[in-house]
C-alpha cells in the first residue's frame, strides 16, 4: 500500500484547502478493495480510458460537423481531450486534484449520441413519443453509462465525485457564470469541468466553422475578440488565465466580469450563426431526426434486432422497452447508425449467387 499512500499524503500536503482528496472519496456503489499503486481517482480515469467501450466510440462521433471528408474537424473524441487539458491547466494552477478533474472530464460526454445535438433532439423525441414521462439528456446517458451500460450491464462502479461531476456538467445555453451557479457540481474539480467544456468548445468550433468557410475571424463579435483575442491559443490563454486569477485561493470557480462578457458574446453569436442556423452543419438537422425516429420505431416493432434484446429477451412494457431502444442508440457511433438505416430502410444491391 506505500506508493498509494505517499500519493495520498502528497495530496494532503500541497493541494488547495478546497481541493477535493482521494483518501475522503465518498467511495463507490459498490466497496472495493483499494489499489496498492493508485488513487481512486486514479482508477477512475484509468477505468474510464481502458474499460469504457463508450469512450472508444467517441471518436466516431459528431461534435458539430457530421461525417466531414476533410480529416481536421473535430470529433466528440478530440473535444473530449482539448476540455480534459484545459480543466487540468486550470486544476494543476489552482492546486486542486487533477486526478479528479481528469477523469470527469474524460467521461462528461461519454453518453452523446451520433450525429451531434441534431441527434440528441431527435432521440429525445421519439423516446418521449413512447414514454411521456421521459427526457433524453446526453449528461444523464452519460451517467448511466458508466453506471448501468458497461461491462455487460456491470457499470464502471465510479467514485461518487466523478459520477457527480458528470452529472452537472452541462450548460445548455446559459451564460458561461450562470451555468457555474446552476446545478453546481458538487467539487471545484467538477466546476472547472464545467467552465472548461465551454472554453474547449467555443474555441474549437469557431476553428472548424472557419475551416468550413461557414464563417470569417471578421464575421466574429469584434469587440469580443479585443478582448479574447485574435488567435485561437490566445483566446484560450485569455479565458483560462482569468478562470486562474479570479479561482484562487477561493471556494468557488469564476470568471473576470469582462472576460465572462466577451465569452457569453462569442456563444450567442455562435449558437444564431453555427448550432441553430439552418445551413451549414445544420443542413441536415430533419433528415438527421428522421433517421433516428425510423430507427426508434424499427428497434420498438423488431426489438431482436438489438443486441440486448437477444441475449435476455424484449419486456412488453413499452416504456422499459423504450429505455432499452435509447440506449442502443445513443451508443451508435455516425457512421453505424447511417449503416443501420441502409440496412434496414435502402433497397439492397442485387448479388450475384
Amino acid at each position: 500500500m506505500l506508493i498509494r499512500k505517499l500519493l495520498e499524503e502528497q495530496e494532503r500536503r500541497t493541494l488547495s484547502p478546497y481541493a477535493t482528496l482521494s483518501s475522503q472519496t465518498r467511495g463507490r456503489r459498490v466497496p472495493e478493495e483499494p489499489c496498492p499503486i493508485r488513487t481512486e481517482f486514479q482508477r477512475d480515469r484509468d477505468r474510464i480510458i481502458h474499460g469504457s467501450k463508450a469512450f472508444r466510440r467517441l471518436s466516431y462521433k459528431t461534435q458539430v460537423f457530421i461525417s466531414p471528408a476533410e480529416d481536421h474537424y473535430r470529433t466528440r473524441l478530440s473535444h473530449t481531450l482539448e476540455v480534459a487539458q484545459i480543466a487540468r491547466t486550470i486544476a494543476r494552477a489552482l492546486r486542486l486534484n487533477e486526478e479528479l478533474t481528469e477523469a470527469i472530464a474524460l467521461g462528461h460526454d461519454l453518453g452523446h449520441p451520433p450525429f451531434g445535438h441534431a441527434g440528441e433532439e431527435g432521440l429525445d423525441e421519439v423516446y418521449r413519443s413512447y414514454d411521456p414521462q421521459a427526457r433524453f439528456r446526453h449528461w444523464e446517458q452519460s451517467l448511466r453509462v458508466v453506471d448501468v451500460l458497461e461491462k455487460d450491464g456491470c457499470g464502471l462502479n465510479l467514485t461518487w465525485e466523478v459520477r457527480n461531476g458528470i452529472l452537472t456538467h452541462a450548460k445548455g445555453r446559459f451564460d458561461v457564470q450562470s451555468s457555474l451557479d446552476t446545478d453546481t457540481p458538487a467539487t471545484l474539480e467538477g466546476c472547472v469541468v464545467k467552465v472548461a467544456d465551454r472554453i474547449a468548445y467555443l474555441n474549437h468550433d469557431i476553428d472548424d466553422a472557419i475551416r468550413a468557410r461557414i464563417l470569417t475571424l471578421d464575421d466574429l463579435p469584434q469587440e469580443a475578440l479585443k478582448v479574447l483575442g485574435r488567435r485561437h491559443g490566445e483566446r484560450v490563454n485569455t479565458m483560462v488565465a482569468s478562470v486562474i486569477t479570479s479561482s484562487l485561493d477561493q471556494p468557488f470557480i469564476s470568471l473576470g466580469e469582462e472576460i465572462a462578457a466577451a465569452m457569453d458574446c462569442i456563444k450567442e453569436f455562435l449558437f444564431e450563426n453555427v448550432y441553430l442556423a439552418r445551413g451549414g452543419p445544420n443542413a441536415d438537422r430533419d433528415r438527421i431526426k428522421r433517421l433516428i425516429h425510423s430507427l426508434f420505431h424499427l428497434y420498438m416493432e423488431r426489438p431482436k434486432l438489438v443486441p440486448h434484446f437477444q441475449k435476455h429477451g424484449a419486456p412488453e412494457d413499452v416504456p422499459t422497452r423504450a429505455r432499452f431502444v435509447c440506449d442502443y442508440l445513443a451508443g451508435m457511433t455516425d457512421r453505424y447508425a447511417k449503416q443501420q438505416y441502409i440496412a434496414h430502410f435502402l433497397p439492397r444491391d442485387w448479388r450475384t449467387l
